[in-house]
C-alpha cells in the first residue's frame, strides 16, 4: 500500500523458504519466486525508490540526522510511550544514540520500551533534567494539553550554555507550544513540516516507481522467455506425433487401392510418407528450438492451436504445470537443495 516499502517482499521471501524447508515448492515455483525476489532487489539497489521516507516517525529520524549528521553519542527524549513513540525508537534503534523515554502516565510501559530499545525511562516530574541533557526531543503523546512551554524551555535553554536543542512535535493536538521555536538554539518542527516532506518523499517515489516498472517489465520477459522455452519440446513433439499419425492414417486408408504391390513396395510406401512428414517438420522444428524470446509462450500456443494440438498431445492444457515443472526438473531441483541448506545454517546461526 505503500510505494517503495519492503515489507511485503519480506512476507514473500520468508513464505518461499518455508515453501522450501517442507519440500512444497516445485521446479516451476522455484523459480518463479526466485525471479520475482531477485527482481525485488534490482529496483532497490538500480533506483531510489526505497530511500525517501513516508511514514512520520522515519522522517523525524531522517530530520535529525540532517540537521545534526550523526546521531551517535546524541541523548534523544521521547515524550509519550504510545505505538508512535516505538515506531520512533524502532527508527533510532541503529543511531547510535542514547534514547530516554518519558512517561506521561504509563511508567511500566515506559520501563519495556525502554529495555527493548536498550534506554532508560524517566517520570513526567522529571522531564526538565532530561531536557537539560537532550539533545533531541521527541513529543508524541495524545494529551489534549501543552507539555512544553516557552517559559519552562526558556529556563532549560539558559542552563545550558547556548547548546542548541532539536524539537520535534508528532502530536496532533500539539505536545509542545509553537512559541519554543522562538527561543534562542531551539528549532521545532511539527507534523505540518513533516507531512510536507513526506508529500515531497511521496512525489520522488512515485517517479521512482516508473522506473522500477521498466525493471518489473524486463524481468518479466526473461521468466516469459524462460517459461516459453519449456513449452517448445512438447509442441513439438505433440505436432511430430500429430503429422506421424496423420501420415500412417493416409497410407492405412489407400492400403487396398495397391492390388499388385509387394510387403517391400509398401514398406517403401510407409518410409515414404515418414520421409514427406520428417522433412517438412526439419525447419519449424529447429526454428521453435531456437527461440529465446519473451514470446515463446504466445507463439507455442498459436501452433498447439492451428495444428489442433489438444490437451493431452501438448500436455500443457490443466497439467501444464506438471509437465513444465518436469521440464525443468534437475538443474532446479538442485538450486532448492543448495537454497534449503543455505536457510538451515542461517537459522542455526541465529
Amino acid at each position: 500500500m505503500v510505494v517503495g516499502e519492503n515489507e511485503i517482499q519480506g512476507q514473500v521471501k520468508r513464505a518461499y523458504e518455508g515453501a522450501l524447508v517442507k519440500e512444497t515448492a516445485g521446479a516451476l515455483t522455484n523459480h518463479l519466486f526466485k525471479a520475482a525476489l531477485a527482481t525485488g532487489k534490482r529496483v532497490r539497489s538500480e533506483t531510489a525508490i526505497g530511500e525517501r521516507q513516508l511514514s512520520l516517525p522515519a522522517v523525524a529520524v531522517a530530520l535529525a540526522r540532517e540537521r545534526l549528521g550523526a546521531l551517535n553519542g546524541c541523548e534523544v527524549v521521547i515524550v509519550g510511550t504510545g505505538e508512535t513513540s516505538e515506531l520512533t525508537a524502532r527508527a533510532l534503534a541503529d543511531s547510535g544514540g542514547r534514547t530516554v523515554f518519558v512517561a506521561t502516565r504509563r511508567r511500566d510501559r515506559a520501563l519495556s520500551l525502554a529495555k527493548r530499545y536498550h534506554g532508560w525511562s524517566v517520570s513526567f516530574d522529571e522531564l526538565p533534567q532530561a531536557l537539560a541533557r537532550a539533545d533531541i526531543v521527541l513529543a508524541a503523546t495524545s494529551s489534549p494539553h501543552l507539555l512544553l512551554e516557552a517559559p519552562e524551555l526558556a529556563e532549560v535553554m539558559s542552563a545550558r550554555d547556548g547548546r542548541p536543542m532539536l524539537l520535534i512535535d508528532l502530536a496532533v493536538p500539539r505536545d509542545i507550544d509553537a512559541s519554543c521555536a522562538e527561543l534562542e538554539g531551539v528549532s521545532l518542527y511539527d507534523v505540518d513540516d513533516l507531512q510536507a516532506v513526506i508529500a515531497r518523499n511521496r512525489k520522488v517515489r512515485q517517479g521512482e516507481a516508473r522506473k522500477a516498472e521498466g525493471i518489473v517489465e524486463e524481468e518479466i520477459q526473461q521468466f516469459a522467455a524462460w517459461l516459453g522455452s519449456l513449452e517448445v519440446r512438447p509442441t513439438v513433439a505433440a505436432l511430430r506425433a500429430r503429422a506421424t499419425e496423420l501420415a500412417a492414417q493416409v497410407v492405412a486408408e489407400n492400403a487396398g487401392k495397391w492390388e499388385s504391390a509387394s510387403p517391400r513396395d509398401l514398406e517403401r510406401v510407409d518410409a515414404l510418407a515418414r520421409a514427406i512428414v520428417n522433412r517438412f517438420l526439419h525447419e519449424p522444428t529447429v526454428r521453435m528450438k531456437e527461440l529465446r524470446d519473451e514470446r515463446v509462450h504466445a507463439r507455442m500456443a498459436l501452433v498447439r492451436e492451428l495444428f489442433g494440438l489438444g490437451v493431452e498431445e501438448g500436455a500443457l492444457g490443466a497439467r501444464g504445470a506438471g509437465a513444465r515443472e518436469a521440464a525443468a526438473g534437475p538443474a532446479l531441483a538442485g538450486e532448492q537443495r543448495a537454497e534449503v541448506r543455505s536457510i538451515a545454517e542461517r537459522r542455526r546461526s541465529g
